[in-house]
């Protein structure tokens, strides 16, 4: 039986080669967006996994409510601490951001039309200590320029996902931006294993033997359709 791949960049062909071996499964999507159109988890879900997907933006949330009756769909953004902050929602997009900075672009550049949205803000410890900590077999973080206050809000040393798949470029863009994130993985014992040219992987060392997955791109070895 084919794999049908519903990912934006065949996330979910790499992540199903390195986890296939695993029955029902448990993942996390922080800025899970759509439950079917780009979706990493959507194949997943589909063959019995679960897991919570974290999504602010009240458009995706209902969507996700339901479609996903069997997940954990939580609306609050995850950062370093818990507190109120101001989201730039960009309708029907996957831009909706917590960066001013990159919300001014967007309209200066695309004309998208933003609105401010003051929401109540939360952390990935505070979310896994009180709906799931393990076993967590993967977690996506893709937030729109956010990315670093998500892990500065996880207790890596509680919480570990055996793979982490991070957007790693600039909205829009092609310029890598995971300088300033990185080292907050590498020092909690994950290993980099691979770029697909949009987000990075990393592997739990205690997972090392996962990075053999990583070896080369999506290919016809993998079996998979396009949805």
């Amino acid at each position: 039986m084919s794999f049908i791949s519903y990912a934006q960049n065949f996330e979910d062909v790499m992540l199903w080669r390195a986890l296939k071996h695993i029955d029902r499964g448990f993942y996390i999507v922080v800025g899970a967006n759509d439950p079917d159109q780009d979706s990493v988890t959507k194949a997943f879900y589909e063959r019995g996994w679960r897991g919570i997907n974290v999504e602010p933006v009240p458009q995706w949330f209902e969507r996700l409510e339901k479609a996903r009756p069997r997940d954990i769909n939580h609306q609050h953004p995850l950062g370093g601490e818990p507190g109120d902050i101001t989201l730039y929602e960009i309708p029907d997009t996957g831009l909706s951001t917590a960066e001013k900075e990159f919300a001014e672009r967007h309209e200066a550049e695309r004309g998208y039309q933003s609105r401010e949205l003051r929401v109540k803000m939360d952390t990935l410890s505070r979310v896994c200590e009180k709906f799931h900590v393990a076993p967590i077999h993967f977690l996506k973080v893709d937030v729109e320029g956010a990315e670093k206050a998500v892990f500065q809000g996880a207790d890596f040393g509680k919480i570990r996902p055996w793979i982490i798949v991070v957007k790693a470029t600039l909205p829009n863009s092609q310029e890598e931006c995971y300088s300033d994130w990185e080292a907050l993985l590498l020092n909690a014992g994950y290993e980099y294993a691979y770029f697909d040219g949009l987000n990075r992987y990393y592997v739990a060392g205690e997972h090392e033997n996962l990075k053999a997955a990583f070896k080369a791109p999506p290919n016809v070895f993998d079996e998979f359709i396009r949805s």
